[in-house]
């Protein structure tokens, strides 16, 4: 008598975890970090910048890993220019830390050992730097700062969980196969519906007004959200790496999770300034 075969278990992903485990942990993690993220920004003041500094520096850290040039990643500059800059904004010198950045810049080119590496080194101190500066001037606008970055969570994170899971439910057409393998446009419409709704929901109960405004803006930074994500999963795979790095479970690294949120949060920030200028760039983003 044959013996039954045994029931079928599901492959490990590459990380070395089943998909429901992945699963499991992406959603305790996002449990403990959107509050903590929500709270922070409700917070201001020194903790928002504290908060958003040492953010960039992982990103800063994470990206001269990936690049794996080791005179920029032994020098550690880029981490350093960030870390004053975030220190010159806690003493209210913004211009100042604009400046340091961009000298930060200067000695990671100098620092790289080939020139393939000086662009990548350059870029990785300007992309860290755009996450910090796009999020403190944002918040700093008192009427309207704390308003900006809610609705900035509330657009990543609906198209980043809704794309998810409409792109495995429906499939269909790849967005860019060749880039990210997993991503659809089934995924990808689905999140940018999300996030004109949750960008509609935030923009009632902060009575933003102009309903229509609100849903566009929530349109394009979904876009910018999406098109940020695809530009790391190029730049990763430029480099041959899945992962930025391992330190949040179940997502990888803190650039894996603010990929999305960093090309939105600069796209906001720059919206902002045009509209209402450099002292109150929220509610240039807002007041329409």
């Amino acid at each position: 008598m044959k013996k039954p075969a045994p029931a079928p278990t599901k492959a490990p992903t590459k990380s070395g975890l089943h998909a429901y485990d992945e699963l499991t942990l992406r959603v305790v993690s996002s449990a403990v970090m959107a509050p903590l993220a929500v709270g922070i920004a409700w917070l201001g003041g020194w903790p928002f910048v504290v908060f958003w500094t040492i953010a960039a520096c992982g990103i800063q850290w994470e990206w001269r890993k990936i690049i794996a040039d080791r005179a920029a990643r032994l020098g550690g500059i880029g981490e350093c220019a960030l870390a004053l800059a975030g220190a010159n904004i806690l003493f209210g010198r913004p211009g100042t830390a604009v400046l340091v950045i961009v000298m930060g810049v200067g000695f990671e080119a100098v620092l790289a050992s080939t020139d393939r590496h000086r662009i990548w080194a350059m870029a990785g101190v300007l992309y860290a730097g755009a996450l910090l500066m796009s999020c403190v001037l944002l918040r700093a606008d008192k009427s309207y700062g704390f308003v900006a970055i809610i609705l900035l969570f509330a657009i990543a994170w609906s198209t980043d969980i809704v794309a998810y899971f409409v792109g495995r439910l429906v499939g269909g057409p790849k967005l860019w196969e060749r880039v990210s393998p997993k991503k659809t446009w089934s995924g990808a419409l689905g999140g940018t519906g999300a996030a004109i709704i949750a960008g509609l929901a935030v923009a009632h109960y902060a009575h933003l007004g102009n309903s229509l405004a609100v849903a566009g803006l929530a349109l394009l930074l979904s876009v910018a959200s999406q098109a940020g994500d695809l530009f790391e999963s190029a730049f990763k795979r430029r480099f041959g790496v899945k992962d930025a790095s391992h330190v949040i479970p179940g997502h990888g690294g803190i650039m894996d999770r603010l990929d999305g949120f960093l090309a939105a949060a600069a796209l906001a920030a720059l919206i902002g300034i045009a509209r209402g200028g450099l002292d109150a760039p929220a509610r240039g983003l807002l007041a329409w």
